[in-house]
């Protein structure tokens, strides 16, 4: 066989010498260009490494972070829907930089009277609104929001000097604080508390008008120190709604303050569980730190029904500590039906929490903790053990929002108890994102005011490894012989809009706030890039242990989206600057197809174009060295007769050679192909991907070959490839299992297969009726 290969790669010699050769003319008319290469190195895209950041993607000698430590009392008034608190920062200065001041977000500002958020974008009227919707933009009073700041003073009790602008709040130092140095600050304030089932707040409460109870998820409440970093100094671009947060790690003391009959439970280790917890719930709680294969109740559904009638006087005081946490929230309520379970994680416990109102019932009770339990087990494979002694979801209507150890979940059954498919596996899913966000962005803490993908698009990849294992773990939770039915992450299902307006399609590279479509461009789309990447480009083998020494570097500290593609390449020996660049940085769309197909034949005669290759350089067929041609089919000087010879007799020349350079052992196991097809694929979409494709010969077999991306390094527009065969080639199919986000499948085919138009199938789909 190798023998035969060296013939054939001297006339392909020849062929791309024409080739060169035209090209070379070509150039001589044509102007100098940039080099728009995908393949290029990313130089101009990322910024230079230094001692804080290192060319490899991990942290460098130098790097630093900030560090705000937070004592509160915070107070619920239920009554009134009003929450009081004060608190007392200690800010540590890491950096090697003298702040003047300090920056400070005050989030609750977005829904001041005077917020500048709601008029920021246009709007028109709809044909039809939610009653809901229409009453909140209508008809209601505007709502007396924001944060009532009371004091801003130093640890003496003088004031200090401080200026509020919108969502954040400079506070005015009396000297610099130098590197090194730590400084303390007290502030005061209170807010009333939104209802978030009217104008989709992160946090609020929801009001049950037929007990008069309400239930409460509580974040953004506290004024919070804002990151200061190596990249950008301090991060105080305003919260204007969409975009989230960026915060520093640090330790919290926290004590909160509710109605008496209140059950609660927030971020950190409670402190005085015997004073907060009932005898009997102090038994069910040492139960469930044991029960490792089902949820243990701690308040039931039949005592919360008991709570909900009456409305305490009193009040009862919970005391947390939190360490190393970016941030803070917890859920209240007298409806709070309250159950967990333990967690093996590692050589540790951690327990899985649920706490939900009757409402939610049977749905939260048979799901919520269980898709806790598995999202923890998920994650931690794929990134790191999880560091914290307890993941809780709260169940809150239209919500799904993120806190360490605590978040919020949407998923209600109809009144009646029952509930379709569609809400069980979207609470699920709610349910797996949120919890998984304590890993991206809880504790791999990203800037997600600035860059939403690296914790939503992150988590959203996720999310689809853990809700397939969920569906593995518990396949009586699916249907028989199906797997889970995930909204996001497979190839296909961001086709749409990858194929969508271009006008209203933003890069992933791109502010939260300023893009058309979030849920696509922050959450689908990346986690797509990164299915794709791990199934198709990089294998599961490289790219999981890649992804984990990325979350394991950046655990606990503040990563960048160079940090992430730099630690990628480092850890897989796989270059992707094509890949950040086609799916990151633009707008581009997958789009490879087969443009045709070239049948020949081995012959002893030159064709037309060798004989034009000869013509142009005054090349007599004597002067030539012994050669094998390939004749194409059906051009105009092919010879019929040609057809289904073996090689050996329609070429002297090949058998001379074989006789004379083989043994007659070689010989008898040498393969001569008797078809010859040159195909040409051809790629219209600008992103360049692996070429899967399958080929199918006239015997049924199939052969199933994948060629890397940079077949598009020299041409990015065709990609020519021989094939050799004993047998006849019948198809050919690009991305057989449609593994690549390929948003036009009708040039996939060869050869090209007829496609049904819409009323073809309208009148295929009315048959019979």
């Amino acid at each position: 066989m190798r023998y035969f290969r060296y013939i054939l790669a001297l006339c392909v010699m020849f062929t791309a010498s024409a080739v060169w050769a035209q090209q070379s003319e070509q150039n001589e008319r044509e102007p100098g260009h940039y080099n728009q290469s995908k393949f290029r190195q990313m130089y101009e895209e990322f910024a230079t490494p230094n001692t804080y950041r290192s060319a490899s993607g991990a942290p460098g000698p130098d790097y630093y972070q900030q560090q705000a430590d937070y004592k509160m009392d915070i107070i619920l008034d239920d009554k009134n829907a009003r929450l009081y608190g004060e608190e007392t920062i200690t800010y540590y200065n890491n950096s090697p930089d003298a702040l003047e001041f300090l920056w400070v977000q005050l989030d609750q500002n977005v829904r001041a009277q005077d917020s500048k958020s709601p008029l920021r974008d246009g709007n028109g009227v709809s044909p039809v609104y939610r009653p809901d919707q229409f009453a909140g933009e209508f008809m209601g009073e505007s709502f007396d929001g924001g944060f009532k700041i009371e004091y801003v003073r130093n640890s003496n009790g003088r004031p200090l000097p401080y200026t509020i602008n919108q969502t954040m709040m400079r506070v005015d130092l009396e000297k610099p604080l130098q590197s090194g140095e730590q400084f303390s600050f007290d502030i005061k304030w209170w807010y009333n508390i939104p209802d978030h089932t009217v104008d989709r707040a992160r946090s609020g409460y929801e009001y049950f008008p037929k007990d008069g109870n309400r239930a409460y998820v509580i974040a953004q409440f506290f004024p919070r120190m804002a990151v200061y970093s190596d990249v950008e100094g301090w991060q105080n671009h305003q919260f204007w709604g969409r975009g989230e947060f960026a915060l520093p790690f640090g330790d919290y003391e926290v004590n909160i303050t509710v109605p008496a009959d209140h059950i609660l439970d927030a971020t950190g280790e409670l402190q005085n569980r015997k004073e907060v917890f009932s005898r009997e719930m102090m038994k069910r709680y040492e139960q469930a730190k044991k029960s490792y294969d089902k949820p243990v109740l701690i308040v039931t559904q039949e005592e919360v029904e008991e709570l909900e009638k009456g409305f305490s006087e009193k009040t009862k005081t919970w005391k947390f500590t939190a360490k190393n946490v970016r941030d803070y929230a917890f859920a209240t309520s007298r409806k709070f039906i309250w159950d967990m379970q333990a967690v093996k994680i590692g050589n540790k416990d951690v327990m899985a929490v649920s706490l939900y109102p009757k409402e939610g019932n049977p749905l939260w009770e048979e799901y919520s903790t269980k898709a806790v339990a598995s999202t923890l087990k998920s994650y931690s494979a794929h990134t790191f053990d999880y560091p914290y002694s307890k993941a809780i979801s709260v169940h809150a209507k239209n919500q799904g929002m993120e806190y360490p150890m605590i978040c919020w979940n949407y998923g209600r059954p109809n009144e009646d108890g029952s509930y379709t498919d569609r809400v069980k596996y979207g609470m699920i899913s709610v349910i797996i994102h949120e919890v998984g966000h304590n890993f991206f962005p809880m504790i791999v803490n990203s800037d997600e005011r600035q860059w939403g993908w690296m914790d939503e698009g992150l988590d959203t990849f996720m999310q689809y490894i853990a809700e397939q294992e969920f569906g593995e773990t518990f396949p009586e939770s699916i249907a028989p012989n199906e797997k889970y039915p995930s909204r996001r992450g497979d190839p296909s299902k961001i086709v749409p809009y990858m194929s969508g307006d271009q006008s209203t399609i933003s890069p992933i590279m791109s502010n939260p706030e300023n893009v058309f479509q979030l849920g696509p461009n922050a959450y689908a789309k990346p986690a797509t890039a990164l299915n794709i990447l791990r199934e198709t480009v990089m294998g599961r083998e490289l790219f999981d242990h890649a992804f984990k020494t990325y979350a394991q570097r950046w655990k606990f500290k503040h990563p960048t989206p160079e940090d992430f593609f730099r630690t990628m390449e480092d850890a897989s020996a796989v270059d992707l600057d094509w890949f950040w660049r086609s799916w990151f940085y633009t707008t581009d769309y997958v789009d490879i197809g087969v443009k045709g197909v070239k049948k020949y034949y081995v012959s002893d005669k030159p064709g037309k174009q060798m004989r034009e290759y000869m013509a142009a350089r005054n090349i007599s067929e004597a002067n030539l060295p012994p050669l094998v041609y390939l004749a194409e089919e059906d051009s105009e000087d092919f010879d019929p007769e040609l057809k289904g010879k073996d090689p050996l007799e329609a070429s002297q020349t090949l058998k001379e050679f074989m006789m004379d350079n083989m043994t007659s052992e070689e010989r008898k196991n040498t393969k001569t192909p008797k078809f010859f097809y040159e195909v040409t694929f051809d790629k219209p979409g600008g992103i360049p991907m692996p070429l899967i494709v399958e080929y199918t010969y006239a015997d049924g077999t199939r052969e199933n070959v994948t060629y890397p991306p940079e077949i598009w390094r020299k041409n990015d527009k065709e990609f020519r490839r021989v094939i050799a065969s004993e047998k006849e080639l019948m198809g050919i199919v690009v991305d057989p299992k449609a593994e690549t986000a390929d948003i036009d499948v009708t040039n996939n085919s060869w050869p090209k297969e007829e496609q049904q138009s819409d009323f073809d199938k309208f009148k295929e789909s009315i048959k019979g009726k």
